[in-house]
């Protein structure tokens, strides 16, 4: 007994689960031929056997005559034995898909998904920022190491290696991804090895999926054309970023706060994007129009200056932002919509 079960610890998950069909099917047909009269058809001998194995025992089907009574105690011995063999077999499986989950091991299915490559402290904001916008996304993170950083988190998923391999970012769903953000590498002292690396990921980013809006984060502003050369979206310069915001904070009291409320969905008004308005001509019309609304005309695209030129006609592949609250927002949206 001790060999067969040590054997059978060992037998694959699909031979097992062949085996019990097996097994069950032809203990339900030697019970049907041994007691005919007490069954009354194959279905409920499948019915009995199914029952004595999970050992729930009902009592509406049993046994009769000496050989069909050895042949039930020949069901407890080696049924029920093959059934916890089974059921723990399921449960090792579900833990093993969680040992995986953690370890970064499975791929992602999904689409519409942002993708977080290295993992850091801004990563991780990232996360909160990005669930606050879309409460039912799902988020990719991609990193060297080998523990997922969110685990508790449902729709955060792990992919473990590294984020310039062809491999991973197939594994992480690039294809299908809405957007990917790379974040410096906090594990390399250099600058400018981290924005090598960065750089490196972004080449591979836009050969495998050109589509998918790719936003870095650079070091060093004077890399910025390099990273242009391989057609990233955006960029955002980490340090230089934080002593600008730093300096505005000495000089301009408040300065920083109003920044912060821009670029943080959770502190105040936020910025967002409006569909065009077929009635509206000019930038005049729409910025008149939306302040009535309760929303400020900044921008179109990146051009912060087109309320100094609101005589000009709206091109016809305008992208309008607006800042306002949410619910202004979802209500310009709604109507122009």
């Amino acid at each position: 007994m001790l060999k067969l079960s040590t054997m059978m610890t060992n037998v694959r998950k699909r031979t097992i689960g062949l085996s019990i069909l097996l097994f069950v099917g032809i203990s339900a047909t030697v019970a049907f031929l041994l007691e005919p009269d007490t069954f009354g058809s194959w279905f409920n001998s499948f019915y009995w056997v199914m029952t004595t194995m999970a050992t729930v025992g009902y009592g509406d089907f049993f046994a009769k005559t000496v050989i069909g009574k050895i042949f039930t105690i020949f069901l407890y011995i080696f049924g029920i034995g093959l059934l916890s063999l089974v059921i723990g077999k399921v449960i090792d499986a579900i833990a093993e898909i969680g040992r995986q989950r953690r370890a970064g091991r499975l791929p992602f299915f999904g689409e519409d998904h942002v993708i977080l490559i290295n993992w850091s402290k801004k990563a991780q904001a990232a996360v909160g920022e990005i669930l606050s916008y879309t409460p039912d996304g799902h988020i990719v993170v991609i990193d060297e190491s080998g523990q997922h950083p969110l685990e508790q988190m449902k729709q955060v998923h792990f992919i473990s290696g590294d984020p310039s391999s062809d491999d991973i970012l197939v594994k992480a769903g690039l294809a299908k991804a809405k957007a990917a953000i790379i974040f410096g590498d906090i594990r390399i002292d250099e600058p400018a090895l981290v924005d090598g690396k960065s750089l490196l990921i972004a080449s591979s980013i836009e050969r495998i999926a050109p589509d998918v809006h790719t936003t870095v984060e650079i070091m060093q502003e004077k890399n910025v054309q390099n990273f242009r050369h391989v057609r990233v979206n955006d960029f955002v310069l980490s340090h230089d970023a934080v002593s600008r915001l730093a300096v505005r904070a000495a000089l301009q009291e408040g300065n920083p706060e109003v920044i912060t409320q821009l670029i943080s969905r959770s502190h105040g008004d936020d910025i967002y994007e409006v569909p065009v308005d077929r009635s509206w001509k000019t930038y005049g019309d729409a910025f008149q129009d939306l302040l009535r609304q309760g929303a400020t005309l900044i921008a179109d695209r990146h051009d912060l200056g087109i309320n100094r030129r609101l005589d000009d006609p709206i091109p016809a592949d305008a992208r309008l932002y607006v800042v306002s609250d949410e619910a202004t927002y979802r209500k310009i949206a709604g109507k122009t919509g």
